[in-house]
């Protein structure tokens, strides 16, 4: 064994056995939907036969033993002696899953297969003792069916220079990094302090500093991944489940190829799946009664991802019955919630709210609202947000919205009672400098506005419990969490840039307005602020309850946006933005939509895509423009064409802005709308 011990040959089998059984779980259930194609055959048969041989060498003959009867079934598909049922399908899974715990837990074997033709129920939820959900990405379809040397390894395998890292050394490597930033830029301070030499006057010194940036950003892509890694687990969770409930469900997935940091996919694992089985379990209806609905019978499930500027969106769609908001709005007040005055989508949002569920019996997958808090908690760990949306008898879209990586969080610095705070930067809305002719009270609570919508104000220092904290003519940033926006006064703004944030341990990591920390180049700690703990924390306070904010919100007149994109993904985020931003939003689903709208009834400000059918962005502006009654309306073009051509030919339409998706934040969108209506004002 080329002086490897037992033990050690075991290790390696392990490695490629997750490897080959994520890639066999994908194979099943692409041949699960051809219907017998018989590459695939050939490719499930082969990933069998390799395992085979593989465990046989790693002595592990309870495993050999497993995967030759499994083998077995896959030779009679391909000699056409059986057909490919759904049947037969259930069989495989069940057996791979068998075969996994087996792997971990050698001599567990205890008649792991029943009848090798008819499948027992699957369990829905039931996973393998391999963490499928740390594989590699999945493979693309014509890598997936190209013949394999028996000893090859797949995805994270040793094949194309791709090997395995556990996730610490990743992270020490991404920590060592960082301190060796900091440690050379306090050398070149010191030499300008100590011995008055400018460092930056020096090209060892540049070239060093180039040097490691170009590191510290090769080590975070390291950590990177594809949201492909877990949709093979979510497509086995609603295969599994729809087939346990009798009822016919389609998956659909967009946007696979999206990357975030693995630390922030894991922590959304869980959540997702929770999300899916949700859908097939209370959103998607039985196929008799779509029927009778005029429905069509097999519901759809959509996992839809996409990266805007520093955030990743992951929605999940269902074309179910949607959520009762009645029932909701009953199950609220029976557990002692004032529902008065809630607006439809603040109602909707209750159902994040612990022990509150809309279903009238209780299944082992859960009802829709059961667990759903610990969903919004596990979100809010990774410093995102989760948004719902949802259409009596027509679906429901819960949308999670998630900053690329938790390692490095673009940040606002600002000095406050003489301390310096990070503030992550895609939850910034506004900064403006202090205007006492700006200010406004409700009943003696300090207020700005912010599009015409009331925001109210607390010094940073009063919040964090600062004991030297004094009114200051400072100015005031205007944060964000999911529902709420809270201004906070600071002493001054130092800038942004990128922060290295390292997680808390011990009683620190309970802080609820404290996501981190972070080393700074002269050795002392910078703390990285929560926004959502941060306005939980201002809102607590006396100056923060006053519930007559909201007769004043009432009567602020909204000013009215029309959102035109024909992907309802980008579409509901826009108008989420914009809602929470005060405007009163409408949308549309292309250039011709937007003009009928339009003839309905006038808007403030049109912001609208390029690429739609019928009518583009372009032809759009251009018909706006030459409409006397809309001429004066400004245009805000978002887009993800990012050529100099593009944005001249915008331009020459007539539009007052162009704003690239991939540069694309909630604070640059909003700042960027309320200068264009302030303009036209």
């Amino acid at each position: 064994m080329s002086g490897l011990g037992l033990e050690q040959v075991r290790d390696l089998f392990a490695q490629e056995a997750e490897v080959r059984l994520a890639h066999l779980d994908q194979l099943l259930l692409q041949l699960e939907q051809t219907g017998g194609d018989e590459t695939l055959i050939r490719s499930v048969f082969r990933e069998l036969h390799t395992l085979k041989g593989s465990s046989a060498v790693a002595g592990l003959e309870e495993v050999s033993q497993v995967a030759h009867e499994l083998e077995e079934i896959v030779d009679g598909l391909r000699e056409g002696r059986q057909l490919v049922t759904p049947e037969i399908i259930d069989t495989l899974l069940a057996g791979a899953d068998r075969l996994g715990r087996v792997i971990t837990v050698p001599g567990a074997v205890a008649s792991l297969l029943g009848n090798p033709v008819v499948a027992e129920p699957p369990t829905g939820g039931q996973l393998a003792a391999v963490d499928r959900c740390a594989v590699p990405p999945a493979l693309e379809p014509e890598e997936a069916q190209r013949p394999q040397a028996a000893g090859e390894i797949t995805g994270s395998g040793v094949s194309g220079g791709v090997v395995m890292v556990p996730m610490e050394r990743l992270d020490e490597m991404v920590r060592l990094i960082g301190e060796s930033a900091s440690a050379h830029l306090r050398v070149g301070r010191m030499l300008m302090e100590k011995y008055g030499v400018d460092p930056t006057l020096n090209s060892e010194f540049n070239d060093l500093s180039r040097t490691l940036n170009e590191l510290q950003d090769r080590a975070m892509r390291t950590r990177m991944v594809p949201l492909a890694t877990i949709t093979d687990k979510l497509q086995r969770a609603v295969r599994d489940l729809s087939r346990a409930q009798g009822k016919t469900i389609h998956w659909d997935v967009r946007g696979a190829d999206t990357e975030l940091d693995r630390g922030v996919l894991v922590q959304l694992s869980d959540s997702l799946l929770h999300l899916v089985r949700n859908a097939v379990d209370h959103g998607i209806e039985s196929d008799a009664l779509r029927v009778a609905s005029r429905k069509p019978a097999g519901g759809i499930i959509r996992l839809h991802a996409m990266q805007l500027g520093s955030e990743v969106i992951i929605a999940v769609t269902d074309d179910g019955d949607g959520i009762d908001a009645d029932r909701v709005r009953e199950q609220a007040e029976g557990q002692g919630i004032d529902t008065d005055g809630m607006s439809e989508e603040d109602i909707l949002h209750l159902i994040f709210h612990a022990g509150l569920s809309t279903t009238s019996f209780v299944t082992d997958v859960s009802g829709r609202g059961v667990g759903l808090d610990v969903v919004r908690a596990s979100v809010e760990a990774a410093h995102g947000r989760i948004e719902v949306r949802s259409k009596p008898g027509m679906g429901t879209e819960f949308r999670i919205i998630v900053p690329i990586t938790l390692a490095v969080l673009r940040c606002l610095l600002v000095e406050s009672d003489g301390q310096r705070f990070a503030l992550p930067f895609h939850r910034v809305i506004l900064s403006q400098r202090y205007d006492p002719a700006s200010q406004s009270s409700a009943e003696g609570r300090p207020v700005i506005f912010v599009g015409d919508q009331p925001v109210p104000v607390s010094t940073l220092a009063g919040t964090l419990g600062l004991e030297s904290a004094e009114p200051s003519n400072g100015p005031i940033v205007v944060l964000a969490d999911t529902a709420r926006r809270h201004g906070f006064q600071v002493d001054r703004l130092v800038g942004q840039r990128d922060v290295v944030v390292k997680g808390l341990n011990g009683l620190l990591a309970h802080l609820p307005a404290v996501a981190g920390a972070s080393v700074e180049p002269d050795g002392s700690v910078l703390i990285v602020l929560d926004p959502p703990g941060l306005i939980e924390r201002a809102r607590h306070s006396s100056r923060s309850q006053d519930p007559r904010l909201k007769d004043v919100q009432s009567e602020a007149p909204r000013q009215r946006i029309l959102v035109v994109d024909d992907a309802l993904t980008i579409r509901e985020l826009q108008r989420s933005i914009l809602e929470r931003g005060g405007f009163d939003v409408r949308v549309a689903v292309d250039g011709t939509d937007a003009l009928s709208k339009l003839a309905e009834e006038a808007s403030d400000l049109i912001l609208t895509d390029i690429e739609m059918p019928n009518m583009d962005g372009f032809e759009l502006t251009e018909a706006v423009r030459a409409h006397p009654s809309l001429a004066n309306i400004p245009v805000l073009i978002l887009s993800s064409r990012s050529s100099e051509s593009d944005r001249q030919r915008g331009l020459d339409a007539g539009a007052d802005g162009f704003i690239l998706k991939s540069g694309f934040d909630e604070g640059s969108l909003l700042l960027a709308v309320n200068r264009l209506i302030g303009a036209r004002a």
